[in-house]
């Protein structure tokens, strides 16, 4: 999907990065921006995605911040793109996300901290990594992964069959005989078996910190970082769902209802922001966000 023809992308230059994590390479593409730029976004990949992303999303906003002042830096995790070595799961990219940040700053004289921008399970990670290192002054958080297999459940009774009762399309496809009702009955019993038999599950007692739900051990990251956070949310997606029903657990209110905690909805996207209009609207959102919070964010800077 080509740029936006309104936005000029070809005056800003991008140069290629490989840089040392645990006795790999890894690949990254920094985007300059303005030189006297404290702020800088570094954009954490997640799940199957690398540096560039579905529908080229993170090259473009990359282009965008860069466009705009903004520093830039995106990058292979292992086991992602042309970096080397094994993908270790999302839960466990803390090293790579140290090593991005190290070679972004490196090749950006005047940065001194960054914002971590993060989609889906990267998001994810972020909390996970974020108040170990003072160098992050803030996240930008953009549908949370928070699965679980009572979540996911719920989610499809709640969300998906839920939303498809109201639909006008899903019972003209029933009277019409293009939907079989035995399959989607199914479908849905077995939804709610699911979610039946994982709450049960769920409230057993953890053996250890490191066995807590994901949402839990999410939610205690987001407590331990003290930086500003930007949360952006899908309306059409279903990771986005799982998470604000996750959301509704006492200390995850209790954290969003922060000032520092500023949320942007989009209630048309999907998941990947595939349309041209909902990509531009995250990015000019998270522009607007940095503006704001860069007083703040950036004030301390000399933090140890």
């Amino acid at each position: 999907m080509p740029s936006s023809p309104d936005r000029n992308h070809s005056a800003w230059p991008e140069e290629a990065a490989v840089f040392p994590c645990a006795g790999r390479q890894l690949v990254g593409i920094l985007h300059p921006g303005d030189s006297a730029s404290e702020v800088g976004v570094l954009i954490v990949t997640g799940g199957p995605q690398y540096r560039i992303g579905s529908h080229r999303q993170f090259l473009l906003l990359a282009r965008d911040f860069a466009a705009a002042g903004v520093p830039t830096f995106r990058f292979d995790h292992r086991g992602s793109g042309d970096s080397e070595g094994p993908f270790l799961g999302f839960e466990h990219i803390g090293e790579d996300i140290a090593a991005a940040i190290t070679a972004f700053l490196e090749r950006s004289p005047g940065l001194k901290r960054v914002v971590l921008w993060g989609i889906c399970d990267a998001a994810s990670a972020m909390l996970f990594y974020a108040q170990q290192d003072s160098r992050v002054a803030g996240l930008l958080l953009v549908n949370p992964w928070v699965r679980s297999e009572e979540g996911e459940a719920r989610a499809m009774v709640k969300h998906y069959y839920g939303r498809r009762l109201f639909d006008p399309t899903f019972w003209r496809k029933l009277l019409s005989g293009e939907v079989e009702i035995a399959a989607s009955l199914r479908g849905f019993g077995t939804s709610l078996a699911n979610w039946l038999r994982a709450k049960v599950q769920s409230r057993a007692q953890p053996a250890s910190a490191a066995e807590l739900p994901l949402p839990t051990r999410m939610a205690q990251g987001l407590a331990a970082f003290d930086g500003p956070v930007g949360l952006i949310i899908s309306g059409r997606d279903l990771t986005a769902h799982e998470f604000l029903d996750a959301a509704k657990d006492p200390l995850w209110r209790r954290l969003l209802s922060e000032a520092r905690v500023e949320r942007h909805d989009l209630p048309t996207a999907d998941h990947t922001f595939s349309r041209r209009v909902w990509r531009e609207a995250v990015s000019d959102w998270t522009l607007s966000w940095l503006k704001r919070v860069q007083p703040r964010a950036f004030g301390d800077s000399e933090k140890p």
